[in-house]
């Protein structure tokens, strides 16, 4: 069945779902009263509409626990194979093949390559095969009203998810994701849905869920409005002089505050050809036991980080990239075997 129908519809459909599900418990608590005030004085959705879905609401402790599990740090190396392996190229290549007109329309579009859209949509939900299985009503609740240290952050994502509801013509019940709050195939929160998801094939719906020219509209219209230069390089190995600026450089990642020429004058040395007046950040990885390499990610590299704010999810996105597209390239022009 769709996700799309008319308002009224959804309207009626959660108002009897709510008399026949009714989570008093929930519904009534102070804080979500306070929330259903505000979002109906805003005017986000009729006070109706707001209690039939939290009414359905069924809260997941263990979303918290995941939350508030520490995390572990793994080195580059230990990383980099979870997503740079045959797996993903494989199949990475296959979807390029199946999408290739789309891709090729997003390319003209947003000026951001096939490779780098491939390689988004393959890390984020292995090109559509683990989108998630929570309700995003369920799991955005859980967290805006039972996890104080981002209660604010995941708040507003749950408007932004009746803000999407309402756009769309989708019934907020039924949309589902990642345990915090992530949907469809390019893992977007509801905030960045409302404000760079697409309808790329122009049926008037925009669906990451189960549309794959609408999610790769959306990523190459992401990463556009994040600054992806096409034809620009993402990142130059360098050399550097150990001492107190290094260290300082290292712990600015995620900002281009320097240019290459500034970075020289500081003891950095980069190892290809790159122009002085590029704006760079200077980051390092742990390629093997006790070996550090370093490099400078630029622009393209600052712009992945927008997408996941990790130096490692930006290197092994870029790597995975490359290596997907001289894959498709080589099976592409692969010579004709004559009878």
């Amino acid at each position: 069945m769709s996700l799309f129908f008319p308002k009224m519809l959804l309207s009626l459909l959660l108002f009897w779902a709510s008399l026949a599900h009714a989570d008093a418990s929930f519904l009534a608590r102070a804080d979500v009263q306070r929330y259903i005030d505000e979002q109906v004085a805003a005017g986000t959705l009729t006070r109706p509409e707001m209690e039939a879905v939290f009414a359905n609401v069924e809260l997941k402790p263990n979303i918290i626990s995941i939350m508030d599990k520490p995390s572990t740090a793994r080195p580059w190396y230990q990383f980099r194979g979870n997503f740079y392996n045959e797996r993903l190229i494989r199949e990475g290549v296959a979807f390029w093949q199946a999408n290739e007109d789309t891709l090729r329309r997003a390319q003209e579009q947003f000026h951001v390559p096939p490779e780098m859209i491939v390689t988004i949509i393959g890390i984020e939900t292995r090109y559509g095969g683990n989108t998630g299985s929570f309700r995003l009503a369920d799991a955005l609740s859980t967290l805006a009203f039972d996890y104080p240290r981002r209660a604010a952050f995941f708040r507003n994502e749950l408007t932004e998810l009746f803000l999407l509801a309402h756009s769309e013509n989708i019934n907020v019940l039924s949309l589902k994701g990642s345990y915090a709050g992530a949907m469809g195939l390019p893992q977007f929160m509801p905030s960045s849905f409302r404000k760079w998801a697409v309808d790329f094939d122009g049926d008037g719906h925009r669906d990451i869920w189960n549309n794959r020219v609408d999610a790769i509209g959306s990523v190459g219209n992401y990463f556009q409005l994040h600054g992806w230069q096409g034809g620009d390089d993402v990142i130059v190995p360098a050399e550097v002089v150990p001492g107190e600026a290094l260290d300082k450089l290292l712990a600015d990642k995620f900002n281009l505050h320097y240019s290459v020429a500034e970075l020289r004058a500081m003891g950095v040395t980069p190892q290809a050809p790159v122009r002085d007046d590029a704006r760079a950040v200077l980051f390092s990885l742990e390629v093997a036991p006790g070996e550090t390499r370093y490099w400078l990610g630029l622009n393209n590299f600052y712009t992945i980080t927008r997408y996941n704010k990790s130096t490692m999810y930006a290197m092994v996105a870029h790597e995975l990239a490359q290596e997907i597209r001289n894959r498709y390239l080589a099976a592409r022009f692969a010579p004709t075997a004559t009878p």
